[in-house]
């Protein structure tokens, strides 16, 4: 069974919209406007790309991704990797042709599905209500975080609010750097 890793900027409350400087959103690009930048606290960013045999993203993601991520420099080991995107709306006509092979799928049952194939491990960035979605059905394995030290009060949140039994989850590294920021690694325990 292939390991499903949820890899995320996520603010102290929670909140995980629009790190990059998404338009749209009230605390746009928090990620880079209110925290000093430290290279060593995003090693991990680059463990993902190496260590990742496919990425699984929502719909908005992939919307906000794909026109930008196969040009940059710091995703090139993304361009090659197979790529699933979870939407009932989008299209073949809607994928980019410049990002190599990418798959819709339509459910949570195609997901659980793809976890039964062979092959490393699927990465999953951004992507809030897809992750609200694969923790509620059980099928996140591990939660990759970066939590920044800030309280954004707003937005969408990687965690979902369904009531629901209490999942444990195992620290497995983690790291505090001197701009604040803490990498955190929990594997799921079942």
């Amino acid at each position: 069974m292939r390991t499903l890793i949820s890899t995320a900027f996520v603010s102290l409350d929670g909140v995980v919209e629009a790190p990059g400087g998404e338009p749209g959103y009230r605390n746009s690009g928090w990620t880079f406007k209110d925290v000093e930048f430290l290279p060593e606290a995003y090693e991990i960013k680059g463990r993902e790309q190496e260590e990742a045999a496919a990425l699984l993203l929502g719909r908005t993601s992939y919307e906000a991704f794909s026109p930008v991520w196969p040009d940059m420099e710091e995703f090139t080991d993304y361009r090659s990797m197979p790529k699933y995107v979870v939407s009932t709306t989008l299209t073949e006509d809607d994928l980019v042709s410049n990002w190599g092979p990418t798959t819709i799928l339509r459910s949570l049952d195609e997901i659980a599905a793809l976890k039964e194939t062979k092959g490393g491990p699927i990465i999953v960035h951004g992507s809030a209500s897809l992750n609200h979605g694969l923790s509620d059905a059980g099928l996140i394995d591990r939660y990759h975080l970066l939590v920044f030290p800030l309280l954004l009060g707003a937005g969408k949140r990687l965690f979902s609010d369904t009531d629901k039994d209490t999942q444990k989850l195992r620290l497995v590294e983690h790291e505090v750097y001197a701009n604040g920021l803490q990498k955190n690694v929990f594997d799921v325990v079942r």
